[in-house]
């Protein structure tokens, strides 16, 4: 009974290890995800991204990050040329404005998420829509 139970395992390995090793080398299966590249290597010789040419302009800055909650209203976020939901915000002065949007305030978070805007930035875009929503 113990050879015929050795037997059927033997065999069930068998034909799996063949099943398995049918649908893709092992090679393929264990090799590397990406590769790294160090200063010096070949692959280390590509193209830099941009550099800013200088800030934004806060027309560019709102159409390129603010827009996404200032053109919907998401988040309770007053919309570009609301005159009424702008008006309390203007009330309390540029200064606090610019201070929430930088520093986030109730449901904006801090520099409404853009990661890669300057404060000089957050503050045009500011001006932009202050200007806008009059």
């Amino acid at each position: 009974m113990k050879s015929l139970l050795k037997l059927v395992v033997v065999a069930a390995v068998g034909v799996s290890a063949l099943a398995f090793a049918g649908t893709d080398s092992i090679e393929e299966r264990i090799k590397p995800v990406g590769e790294l590249c160090m200063a010096g290597d070949e692959c280390a010789a590509a193209a830099a991204a941009p550099v800013s040419e200088g800030p934004r302009s806060g027309d560019a800055v709102y159409k390129a990050k603010c827009a996404t909650c200032h053109a919907t209203g998401a988040a309770n976020a007053p919309k570009l040329g609301d005159a009424a939901a702008w008006a309390p915000r203007i009330a309390k002065g540029m200064e606090t404005l610019h201070t929430h949007a930088i520093s986030g305030f109730n449901g904006m978070p801090a520099k409404g998420l853009c990661f890669d805007c300057s404060d000089d930035e957050i503050k045009a875009a500011v001006d932009y829509m202050v200007e806008e929503s009059k």
